[in-house]
């Protein structure tokens, strides 16, 4: 076996007939042109044209000549006896008779066609498998095939297969060291220990802090939750590997290779690897972790936004509103006879005489009193939104008992995770941005009260100005905490990270 990467089989069938060309290849490729029997016709004997226009076919096929130029598929043979109008093909078995012909015969094929030595290129070719090889990641058995590609798209005769096999095992191996070098270099002493560190188990847990990361948050939709996920965004941030620039210095697929693996294997097989390896691993793993939980948290805020807060407070809302129907049912009919008698004392008295007002109340009273009334018209004001609101706020209004589930993780998100949005959202982003220091005011105003100043007004659109700003108004212009909080996250949530997630990013940059 030349090289570890290539099996018995492949080796054995490089530089060598795979079978049988099809009807398509034989007429592509061991077509013999004018310029080819030319050459051909120079020699003398049957059994000397069919030798040399074999071993030249083969090199056209294979971009090698054969140890034995004879050991090719009957098909080709045939193929080119006929081509050349002989009659037993089997006659070719004399052209290896004499040993020095057929190498004379492949260095006139080398000078008419312009073949050259695999040493002529030899440089030119590491140099391609060390750019390929750092770009890419690809295997070894990817490139030593593409190799092969290059080397006869330049006219070059294929070496053994040790040499090219080793060649690339080689490079390979060179760029991927030099791989973990510049990545190693980034580093400072500093941070090598922490990263170190991450595959070390500490006393009184049961997993190393890289299992832990990997793992990330349960996915339970919840304000704790969140926080936590919150946590391990600020931990993984906090090493500030996003400084180092590895982008700008190593593939993103050589990074990604390696956050593959980082994410895959145990610590104890990573801790086991030399320096350069190890420390590499490590710092594109945790570039990936990076952006992993980001995604993670932003997963966890629409699993609460929408199913343990949305979601909930709409079906309490629905609850709520069959379980006043029948009580909202009477007072609107109270009013409709109150509003009916209105449009009947109309035609009341002659076209000269207005109805008086003690008139209209007493045919009012002679179905409803003007208690029950009252009380009808104080419930529908409670129970139903105004006619200028834009859609009703029942389900809004039920969010408000949720404000615990959210005050926590929305003092954190802005600070920890850097979002953006598009022009639309701007205005959304800006009043998250500050939200935190609107729940930390200390308000003189009764509870959950604070200044309007303290809030962005224009972000407040209709279906929350009833709940934000008091209806009717509270006093002094102040407004609701607790609504104004949920009306900038409802939002943020569906402008800022719904529609434009692509742009979110870590804190230390997009």
């Amino acid at each position: 076996m030349p090289v570890e990467f290539l099996r018995d089989d492949e080796a054995a069938a490089y530089g060598r007939y795979a079978g049988e060309p099809s009807q398509v290849d034989l007429e592509r490729v061991f077509f013999l042109d004018d310029e080819d029997r030319a050459l051909v016709d120079r020699r003398r004997g049957e059994h000397m044209k069919v030798g040399f226009a074999l071993q030249l076919v083969t090199v056209r096929w294979l971009g090698t000549f054969l140890e034995d130029p004879l050991d090719v598929p009957s098909a080709v043979l045939d193929f080119v006896a006929v081509q050349l109008g002989v009659v037993d093909p089997s006659q070719v078995k004399r052209y290896i008779e004499r040993t020095k012909t057929r190498f004379d015969h492949q260095w006139e094929i080398r000078r008419v066609y312009g073949l050259r030595e695999f040493a002529e290129v030899e440089t030119e070719f590491a140099d391609w498998v060390a750019a390929r090889s750092w770009t890419s990641g690809d295997g070894p058995k990817s490139i030593f095939a593409d190799g092969m590609v290059w080397l006869r798209e330049r006219r070059v005769l294929l070496p053994r297969v040790t040499t090219l096999a080793r060649l690339v095992a080689r490079m390979r191996d060179d760029t991927t060291r030099r791989l973990w070098g510049v990545l190693e270099g980034l580093l400072t002493r500093g941070q090598r220990y922490v990263l170190d560190q991450l595959l070390e188990v500490s006393a009184g847990s049961r997993i190393s802090d890289l299992e832990r990361w990997r793992k990330g948050p349960p996915p339970r939709g919840s304000g704790p939750t969140i926080i936590k996920a919150l946590d391990q965004v600020s931990e993984i941030m906090g090493l500030g590997l996003a400084e180092l620039g590895a982008e700008a210095l190593v593939p993103p697929r050589r990074l990604g290779e390696l956050a593959k693996y980082g994410m895959s294997a145990d610590a104890s097989q990573i801790r086991r690897h030399p320096d350069g390896r190890r420390l590499a691993t490590l710092l594109a793993t945790v570039r990936h972790l990076e952006a992993k939980s980001v995604d993670d948290t932003l997963e966890l805020l629409d699993l609460v936004m929408a199913t343990e807060l949305v979601n909930k407070a709409q079906t309490a809302s629905n609850k709520e509103t069959l379980r006043k129907h029948p009580t909202l049912a009477t007072a609107s009919a109270r009013l409709a006879v109150a509003v009916e008698a209105l449009f009947e004392s109309d035609s009341w008295g002659g076209p000269e005489e207005e109805p008086r007002v003690s008139q209209v109340w007493e045919a009012i009273e002679a179905i409803v009193s003007r208690a029950k009334l009252r009380t009808a018209l104080v419930l529908v004001k409670e129970n139903v939104p105004p006619a200028d609101a834009a859609e009703s706020d029942d389900w809004r209004a039920e969010l408000l008992g949720r404000y615990s589930t959210v005050s926590g993780f929305v003092k954190l998100l802005p600070n920890v995770i850097c979002f953006g949005a598009n022009a639309e959202g701007a205005p959304v982003l800006e009043a998250m941005r500050a939200l935190p220091d609107v729940l930390a005011y200390r308000s003189r105003l009764p509870a959950p009260l604070i200044p309007a100043r303290l809030v962005e007004a224009d972000v407040v659109n209709g279906p929350w100005k009833r709940l934000v700003f008091g209806h009717p108004a509270y006093e002094d212009g102040a407004v609701n905490r607790h609504a104004y909080t949920f009306c900038v996250l409802e939002q943020f949530w569906r402008h800022c990270v719904l529609l434009t997630c692509g742009w979110v990013s870590g804190k230390d940059g997009p």
